[in-house]
Order: structure tokens, then C-alpha cells, then sequence
């Protein structure tokens, strides 16, 4: 899912983190439980908190066990398709970590998917998580690329719209086995310690690195897959975690990937706010491509022209600022002229229009304003005569009821695993709470891009956006991608854009088409 607006606002903060959290954090969390830290096993037959002789009173257990995740579940599952059946085992459980000292600190939920009868030595694993940060991996595993799927597009994504998953013919199980992994304050992933240090560790860009890093090691391990042919997928701020937890794979935790997969990634935060005039640059294409959408249909290669003129005069005329007025005019009046928004108003803003901005003026004539996630989407603005901005995205927030209950169905009831606790698709205190640095360099994953490319010459990328994502503009991926030395060659460094938002997956000819392009990665 996509990054958020407090992520926005943190994004300022650099990404150096404190040494001294991370090295005593949970990069030992992989050790075993001591024994002397196993609860008690309570008097059979005998109720919590029953009274008898003395002696016979069973102590409560230690706080962090009384929020322990149940056992793993594991079924069998078939699902039948046209012209083929899939017979596969699911497991739904946790990964636990611990500290260096042996102590627990948080209990991690995955959901498994291992094809019957293959050779898990030469059949791919993926590991796919998501971003927010804060966001739980449905939005991959039920939108995309899970064996079951829920329809998240047109009259689908209602927030009433009933959350019926139906058996999905472009999931990824035919050529990979599918681990889905939600980090620590997402789905039923939660802490095991107290205290507020644990937090901040886990809540950190180093510390969630590690944390979904130890965790993929330790899966591998569990499951027997030490020697499979290993993906990562990520979505969103997914796009910082990726290329960062394959870096930690690779040098840390002594696991190679083959390939590393991003879903609308945002690679850099240093464009996205302030006084960055690239900012304008990133989002201009895409938001062209809304106002071409509502006269008819649109492609990436529709946007020739425009990525052209972004990236030539537009960025010439923005960097001679708006002391330079006839630039300045110049630029507002082909920005309205591509954007169809008014050109007075295109000329009041000197034709530099964030976000937020354009959502609100490219239909304020008929009260709406469009989605953040999928420009493309558009709904009625709760304040329309207000002069601030009140309204949320009506592209992202509709998904949050069907997703949440089609996932707990699932879980619950499908694979047989009930936790207790609520389930947290979208967790703003997560976000709230996120570290994103503090010092002068805003956080970014393009470094640990060039180093995991250089030192595997046969690891590839695949990265896919959406043409109205206004979250995550394609075009900052495309300007990024272009920086990166000769040795990242189209045959192993490729983008591709479909028309959609941030989730294009909803849309079915941009899911299957994706589908391909993965299938050809692990092939």
C-alpha cells in the first residue's frame, strides 16, 4: 500500500539511525527460546485462575506469553481452474523473534502457500510484504497474487461491497511457492515484550529491515528451502524495504535472491516535499495521463511526449525559478494545457501543482476530487466550499472494510488459524510512530539498489507502476532507474507501466500482464 502522509511529512528526516538500537536489537532474534521462559503447563482439567490446595495454583504466565500467536496451522487446499487444478498445502502461523539475550520480542505472521509435488530444491519461493509503513501484505496476497483474490475495482471497491474471494486464475502458485509476510503491528503480527524500547527498534528503518529479513531466514529454515531459488516482492515503501532486506539477506543472514520484484516502490524520499523542484517533475506525466483517461483510454507510450517535455523544457524553465516571469508563465500554461486544469489557476500556482492540489482542481467544477492511489478515481468532496483541503482518497479508503473482513475470513475460517486480537490491514499508529532518521539525509534505497546489483551480476529487478498513481509517480522510478551504471542492463533492470493507480493489479489486463512479467524473471 502506499506510502501515507505522515510518511510524507517524516520524509524530510534522514534515514541514519542509531548503531547502537540495531546492534543489540533483533539481529540475534533468531536464537531458540530458553526453557526456562516456557510457560507452565497448566493442571489438566483446571480453569484459568481455580483455586485448590496450596501449591496447586497455577501462576499466571510472563506478560510477553499471554500475547503469544496460537500454533501454526496447515491445511490442504485444491482450487480448479480452466485447463488446470492446483493442489497446494497452507500454512498460516508466526515466525518468533528474540533478542540477543534469548528473550522474546515479537511474534511475526505469515501466510504459506507450497505447491503438492514439486521439488522444493529447485521450485522458487517469493517472500512478498507490503509498506505503508503499516500496511499488511492483502493487498498483494487478495489483490494480486494469492490463490484466492477479492475484486478491488469499479463497483467492487465499496467499503460495502461484500467480501466474496474467489478462487484467483492469475495467481503466482503455478511457478512459485507464495510466502506473505505482515510486519510487526500489522495483521496479526504483534509485540511479545513491553516497554517502549522494543517499539522503537522494530519501529525503525534498520530495525524493520532486520526484523522481515530474520524472519525470511527463518521460514527458509523452518520450511526446509535453504536451497530454493528465492524472490523478493515488495509494494509501496516496500520499494525502501526491498532493495534494503536483500542487501541484509545477501551480506547478513547468508541467504541469495534471485530476483527482486517492486510494486509502485518509492526509492527516494528527498523528492517527494520541500523545495525540490523535481517533484514536479516526477508527478507532471502522471497527472496528464488522468486528463487523457477522461477523454478515452491512455498508455504509457501515449505519455511519450509529455515525459519529453518533463524532463526538457519544464525542468529548464522550473530551475530558472519564478524570477524568470516569462518562463514561469510559460511553463503554467502548458501545464494547464496538459492537465486541463484552469489556466488561472495553473498561472496563480506558477504551474506547480503538488499532490494534493491537482486532486482537488482538476474537477472542483463539479465538487470532486481524485484519488490519491488512482487519480483515475474520482468521488465527492465532503467540503467542497471549504478553502482547505478535507477530504480523503476516495481510490484507498473503500478497500479498507472488504479487505479486512475477506482477510479474517480467510485466515479464520479457510486456513483454520485464529489468533486473538484484532487484525490491522492499514495501522496509522505504526506509522505515527515510525523513525525514520534523524540527521541530513532523508531516507532513501537507491545505494543498497547499486550495491545488490553490483555484487550479484545475475540478480534481476522488475519494477511496475501504475500510469495514476499520484502516490508513487512512475516517472521519479524511470528518472531513478536511468542514474544507475551501465552494469544494470535492460536484461536485468526493467520497468514496466500499465494503466492504473497504485494497486494497478486491480485492473485485470495490467494483473495477468504483470503476472507474465514475473513468471519470465523466475523462469
Amino acid at each position: 500500500m502506499a506510502i501515507h502522509f505522515a510518511a510524507l511529512r517524516y520524509a524530510c528526516l534522514a534515514a541514519a539511525l542509531l548503531a547502537f538500537t540495531i546492534l543489540t536489537g533483533v539481529h540475534a532474534e533468531d536464537a531458540p527460546q530458553p526453557p526456562d521462559q516456557q510457560p507452565a503447563a497448566a493442571p489438566s482439567g483446571q480453569k484459568s485462575g481455580a483455586t485448590g490446595g496450596r501449591g496447586n495454583t497455577a501462576a499466571p504466565p510472563p506478560a510477553a506469553e499471554q500475547h503469544r500467536l496460537p500454533p501454526d496451522s496447515t491445511t490442504k487446499q485444491t482450487l480448479a481452474f480452466p485447463g488446470r487444478s492446483l493442489a497446494f498445502t497452507a500454512t498460516a502461523g508466526s515466525i518468533h523473534l528474540f533478542n540477543d539475550k534469548g528473550e522474546p520480542q515479537a511474534d511475526i505472521a505469515f501466510t504459506a502457500y507450497q505447491l503438492d509435488g514439486a521439488d522444493a530444491h529447485t521450485r522458487p519461493v517469493t517472500f512478498f510484504f507490503n509498506g505503508g509503513p503499516g500496511a499488511a501484505s492483502a493487498y498483494l496476497q487478495l489483490g494480486a497474487t494469492g490463490p484466492w483474490r477479492l475484486s478491488i475495482n469499479g463497483d467492487a471497491a465499496l467499503s460495502s461491497a461484500p467480501p466474496d474471494l474467489q478462487p484467483n486464475a492469475e495467481t503466482w502458485l503455478d511457478f512459485t511457492d507464495l510466502v506473505f509476510i505482515d510486519p510487526v503491528g500489522t495483521g496479526y503480527s504483534r509485540f511479545v515484550a513491553t516497554g517502549d524500547d522494543v517499539r522503537k527498534r522494530f519501529f525503525s528503518i534498520e530495525g524493520d529491515v532486520n526484523s522481515i529479513a530474520v524472519t525470511i531466514r527463518r521460514w527458509l529454515e523452518k520450511s526446509d528451502r535453504l536451497l530454493s531459488p528465492k524472490f523478493v516482492v515488495g509494494e509501496s515503501y516496500g520499494g525502501i524495504r526491498g532493495p534494503k532486506i536483500v542487501r541484509e539477506l545477501q551480506t547478513r543472514q547468508g541467504v541469495g535472491v534471485r530476483g527482486l520484484i517492486l510494486v509502485s516502490p518509492v526509492f527516494d524520499f528527498r523528492e517527494f516535499t520541500g523545495s525540490s523542484i523535481l517533484q514536479y517533475v516526477w508527478s507532471l506525466p502522471t497527472m496528464a495521463a488522468v486528463a487523457r483517461e477522461s477523454k478515452g483510454a491512455v498508455t504509457r507510450a501515449d505519455m511519450a511526449d509529455v515525459e519529453r517535455y518533463a524532463r526538457g523544457d519544464f525542468l529548464g524553465d522550473l530551475a530558472k525559478g519564478e524570477a524568470d516571469a516569462e518562463a514561469t508563465t510559460r511553463l503554467a500554461d502548458r501545464v494547464a494545457a496538459l492537465t486541463g486544469i484552469d489556466q488561472a489557476v495553473s498561472r496563480r500556482l506558477a504551474g506547480r501543482f503538488d499532490a494534493i492540489e491537482f486532486r482537488r482542481e482538476f474537477d472542483r467544477k463539479n465538487g470532486k476530487v481524485t484519488g490519491r492511489y488512482d487519480a483515475s478515481v474520482s468521488g465527492f468532496d465532503p467540503n467542497p466550499d471549504s478553502s482547505f483541503y478535507h477530504f480523503d482518497d476516495p481510490s484507498g479508503e473503500p478497500l479498507i472494510a472488504p479487505l479486512t473482513s475477506a482477510a479474517v475470513d480467510l485466515t479464520t475460517r479457510k486456513l483454520s488459524w485464529r489468533p486473538d486480537g484484532s487484525y490491522e490491514l492499514l495501522n496509522g499508529a505504526v506509522e505515527r510512530a515510525w523513525d525514520f532518521g534523524r540527521g541530513l539525509n532523508p531516507p532513501e534505497s537507491v545505494s543498497q539498489l547499486r550495491q545488490i546489483l553490483a555484487l550479484d551480476p545475475k540478480l534481476k529487478l522488475l519494477v511496475g507502476h501504475g500510469l495514476f498513481d499520484l502516490a508513487t509517480p512512475y516517472f521519479g522510478s524511470k528518472i531513478l532507474l536511468d542514474q544507475l551504471p551501465a552494469y544494470a542492463t535492460p536484461q536485468r533492470v526493467k520497468l514496466v507501466v500499465y494503466p492504473g493507480g497504485h494497486m494497478f493489479y486491480s485492473r485485470d489486463a495490467a494483473r495477468q500482464a504483470f503476472r507474465g512479467e514475473a513468471e519470465a524473471m523466475m523462469k
